[in-house]
């Protein structure tokens, strides 16, 4: 662990971050794990594939 490092987490010790941006990072994170679940129960639409094997150009 570097002095760079070290002088953040002292910073965070004396001025933590807000409720509020805390709260912020929370709903991010649980937004993408909403979205990963989605992604494996339901799976990825074949229509918003760029590009399916079957479907390419011959060159």
């Amino acid at each position: 662990m570097n002095l760079f490092w070290l002088l953040r987490m002292a910073r965070w010790v004396r001025q933590p971050p807000s409720e509020g941006a805390v709260r912020f990072v929370l709903a991010i994170m649980a937004l993408c794990l909403v979205l990963f679940a989605v992604e494996r129960i339901w799976g990825w639409p074949e229509m918003l594939t760029p590009n399916s094997p079957s479907g390419r150009a011959p060159w």
